[in-house]
C-alpha cells in the first residue's frame, strides 16, 4: 500500500470513529449501568478509571436445548469455524455446539473405547481433529471431526518420569507437528511434551522458585531437617495454556505473585517478560495476595486474554503484556459470574465466557472503544508509532485516564525527533526508560544546536584560567604573608 493509500486509510478510520461518538458516549452510559466497572492500572500501581471494553451480551444455556444442562464444566474451545467445544466435566462427555448455542453433536459419552471419564481439557486441531484430557482415564483421548473415536495416548512409558510419578492430565494444547503439551495436575515439572506416536520428549517451560531472602536467612540458621524441608520447596504449577498462530505457547500459573502469564519460545523460554511483572490486580479483597489465573485464550491478533478465579475478573493484554482492559466479577448479575473457569474468543472478537456455578456460556461484546484501542493497539505492537499517534490522540480524547496512549504518542514523537515533547508524554506515562531515552537524545541535540555558545565558553574560561590565574595566584600569596607578617608583628608586641 502507498503513502497515499495509508493516509486515506487513516482518515477513514478516523471519520468512522467520530461517527461512532455517539456510541462511545452511549458505552461511557452502559459502563455506568454495567455490573462491573472499567478500569486500567497506571505504571506507578494507582487503579484509574477507563471505559469498559467490554460489556455483557447474552448467555447460552444448553440445558434448555437437546444437548441438556450442564454440570460442572471446565474448559472452552472455540474452533476455526467459530463453533464451540464445551468440556462437561461433570457428565463426562464434550458438547459441540453452534456459534448461537444450538448442538451440533455429543463427543465421548458412548460406551467403548472412546467413553470419558470426568474430562477437563481440550484441543481442536484446524482440521477438526478433537484432542482430549481425560482426566480420571489418565489418557488423551483423539477423535476425528465427525466425533468418532480414533485412538489414545496413556501415561507414556519413560524413566524420565520416575515409578512414583502421577499422570493426571487436565489442560492440553497441540502443534502443527502433532507433539502435545499437557498439564498434569500435581506435576512441578513443567508441560508434559510428548510427540505424536505418544512418546515422552521431556518436561517444557518449567517454572522456577523465585529467590527469598527469607529462605536464605533461614537455610542460614536452620538445623540439617529444616534444611532438607527448605529444599522440598518446589516451582509453581501451570494451570492453562494456550498456542497462537506462531507457534508460541502461552501459559498461566496459580501461586505467584509475578509473571503469572509467560509466552514459551519453541525452546521453552520466557519472551513475554524481560523482568518481573504483575498480572491482574495489584491488590485483591481477601485472604489472597495474587491473582488465580485459570484460563488463558489468545487469539488471531496476538490479544491474551486471561481469566482470574479469585475475583472472577477478565484481563486483555495486548501482545507485548500492556494491560488493555478488565472487566467482570464475582455476582449474580448478568455480566457477572459465580464460579468462571474457562474463556475463549471467535474470529470476530465475541468473548465466551464458562459459568461453571450457573452451568452456562456467557458472550461478551466488544464496545467501539475497545475497537478503537485495538486498532491502535496492533499499530503500535509492530512499531508504526507515528501511524498510530492519531488513534492514541482520540484513545486520549475519550479517556485522559489511559497511560498507555501517552506512552504510544510519546515513541511517535520520540521516532520523528521531538524530544523535548516526547520527554513531557513519558512522564505522563510513568515510561522511566523511555523518558531517560529521549532526555539523553534531546541532550544531544540541545548541545549539537548551541555548540558554538559552548565552544565560545569553554574557551573563554580557558583563557580566564590561563591568564586570571596567575595574578590571582599571585595575589592570594600576596595575601597570606601578609597575614604571616601580620601575625609575627603581633606576637614581637607581645599582643598574642
Amino acid at each position: 500500500m502507498n503513502r497515499s493509500n495509508r493516509l486515506s486509510s487513516r482518515l477513514a478510520a478516523l471519520l468512522v470513529f467520530t461517527l461512532l461518538l455517539p456510541l462511545l458516549a452511549c458505552a461511557g452510559t452502559a459502563s455506568a449501568d454495567a455490573p462491573y466497572r472499567g478500569y486500567t492500572w497506571t505504571g506507578s500501581g494507582s487503579e484509574v478509571s477507563s471505559i469498559n471494553g467490554y460489556m455483557y451480551d447474552s448467555s447460552i444455556d444448553p440445558g434448555s436445548t437437546a444437548a441438556g444442562a450442564l454440570k460442572n464444566p471446565e474448559s472452552l474451545f472455540i474452533a476455526e469455524d467459530d463453533t464451540l467445544y464445551i468440556v462437561d466435566t461433570g457428565n463426562s462427555r464434550i458438547i459441540h455446539l453452534d456459534k448461537n448455542g444450538e448442538p451440533i453433536k455429543i463427543i465421548g459419552d458412548a460406551e467403548g473405547g472412546g467413553k470419558l471419564q470426568e474430562p477437563k481439557g481440550i484441543f481442536v486441531k484446524p482440521d477438526g481433529t478433537v484432542y482430549v484430557a481425560d482426566t480420571k482415564n489418565q489418557r488423551i483421548a483423539v477423535f476425528n471431526p465427525e466425533g468418532g473415536y480414533v485412538q489414545e495416548f496413556p501415561k507414556p512409558d519413560s524413566t524420565l518420569l520416575g515409578a512414583n510419578f502421577s499422570y493426571s492430565p487436565s489442560k492440553l494444547i497441540v502443534d502443527k507437528r502433532n507433539y502435545m503439551y499437557v498439564v498434569s495436575d500435581g506435576n512441578t515439572q513443567g508441560l508434559m511434551q510428548i510427540d505424536s506416536t505418544g512418546k515422552f520428549k521431556g518436561f517444557y517451560g518449567a517454572n522456577h522458585v523465585g529467590f527469598s531472602w527469607s529462605r536464605l536467612l533461614i537455610r542460614l540458621v536452620a538445623t540439617k531437617e529444616q534444611q532438607s524441608q527448605l529444599a522440598a520447596v518446589r516451582p509453581s504449577e501451570f494451570s492453562n495454556v494456550d498456542i497462537d498462530e506462531e507457534g508460541f505457547i502461552y501459559s498461566t500459573t496459580l501461586g505467584e505473585e509475578n509473571n503469572q502469564i509467560k509466552r514459551l519460545s519453541p525452546v521453552g523460554v520466557d519472551t513475554l517478560n524481560t523482568g518481573n511483572r504483575r498480572y491482574g490486580d495489584f491488590y485483591t479483597d481477601g485472604p489472597f495476595s495474587m491473582a488465580s489465573f485459570i484460563g488463558i485464550s489468545v487469539d488471531r491478533n496476538g490479544f491474551i486474554t486471561a481469566l482470574d478465579l479469585q475475583t472472577g475478573k477478565i484481563f486483555q493484554y495486548d501482545k507485548l503484556g500492556n494491560l488493555l482492559f478488565s472487566f467482570g466479577g464475582i455476582g449474580e448479575q448478568n455480566g457477572l459470574f459465580v464460579t468462571p473457569s474457562a474463556v475463549d474468543q471467535t474470529s470476530d472478537g465475541l468473548l465466551y465466557v464458562i459459568d461453571k456455578g450457573r452451568g452456562r456460556i456467557d458472550r461478551f461484546r466488544a464496545t467501539p472503544f475497545a475497537e478503537l484501542v485495538h486498532e491502535a493497539s496492533l499499530l503500535y505492537v509492530d512499531g508504526k508509532y507515528e501511524e498510530a499517534q492519531a488513534l492514541w490522540q482520540e484513545v486520549l480524547r475519550l479517556n485522559a485516564n489511559y497511560e498507555m496512549a501517552y506512552q504510544a504518542i510519546g515513541k511517535a514523537l520520540y521516532k520523528a525527533e521531538n524530544y523535548q515533547e516526547a520527554m513531557d508524554y513519558f512522564k505522563l506515562s510513568n515510561s522511566r526508560a523511555d523518558y531517560s531515552s529521549a532526555f539523553r537524545e534531546y541532550r544531544k541535540v540541545f548541545i549539537r544546536e548551541h555548540f558554538t555558545w559552548f565552544f565560545s565558553g569553554t574557551i573563554a574560561l580557558l583563557l580566564l584560567l590561563y591568564w586570571g590565574m596567575p595574578k590571582v595566584y599571585r595575589r592570594f600569596l600576596a595575601w597570606l604573608y601578609g597575614q604571616k607578617a601580620a601575625v609575627k608583628a603581633a606576637a614581637a608586641k607581645g599582643e598574642l
